[in-house]
């Protein structure tokens, strides 16, 4: 006899769970929308689908915890998930628009994306890219900030490889990076500086990359304020730490 679905009985909480993973798992979408807008060379409108992939991948955390996701659904890995989201949106795509913009030259953004994506892959698999404290060690494969920061500076060609390479360097070294959410100390700064950035690159976004000074310099401060902190912190374990 044919087995009838009774969604009556499933409980709320697993609902409400399952509406989390959902909520990830909507980042793929957006994703997919930004592949299409950087086939088509489109780049501002892949910047925007990924901003709003971003933005998922920063709320979705915190919810999920919230709501207990990992207890009331213990046989569906969120982090599997994140990690497959963060993947393409962290770096697959933005190493595509890279190769795509040509802003390193031929064969040169083909060897950057390729360096990128390979590495990334390796450092994905690393079982301790996450510090006691919730630094990353080694640089995270936030390839979705670093190379949106080039389009706004839109650096010569041997200054974007050599940024590229020093950060694929960089992804192998035990050097703590900033998760400006979970990182306790400092973190209203961290996360102050981090909505900053977030704020001046969607003016850059607006602008369609045909930035003032002002907001270039802006974009970068911040920038590397982000890429560098963690590193700072390591350095100077007391500072931010709390009294």
């Amino acid at each position: 006899m044919r087995r009838v679905f009774n969604y009556r009985k499933v409980p709320y909480a697993e609902i409400r769970a399952f509406s989390v993973h959902i909520l990830t798992a909507s980042g793929s979408f957006f994703a997919f929308l930004g592949v299409v807008a950087a086939s088509e060379s489109r780049f501002v409108d892949m910047w925007w689908w990924l901003g709003l992939a971003l933005f998922i991948d920063g709320i979705d955390g915190p919810i999920a915890r919230k709501v207990r996701v990992r207890e009331v659904l213990p046989n569906w890995s969120g982090d599997m998930l994140d990690n497959i989201i963060d993947y393409v949106t962290y770096v697959l795509l933005p190493a595509f628009a890279l190769y795509k913009s040509g802003m390193i030259g031929e064969p040169w953004s083909f060897v950057a994306a390729g360096m990128i994506v390979v590495s990334s892959a390796i450092y994905y698999a690393d079982m301790g890219m996450k510090t006691d404290e919730y630094f990353f060690s080694g640089f995270p494969v936030v390839w979705n900030m670093l190379i949106f920061t080039l389009f706004v500076i839109q650096p010569s060609a041997v200054t974007a490889m050599i940024i590229v390479a020093i950060s694929v360097f960089l992804t192998f070294l035990p050097i703590n990076f900033l998760h400006p959410v979970r990182v306790k100390r400092l973190r209203p700064l961290n996360l102050g500086i981090f909505f900053v950035w977030c704020a001046l690159s969607g003016y850059a976004l607006l602008l369609h990359f045909d930035s003032p000074p002002w907001l270039v310099w802006g974009v970068v401060i911040t920038g590397l304020y982000l890429y560098v902190i963690g590193g700072v912190l390591q350095m100077f374990p007391k500072l931010g730490a709390p009294k």
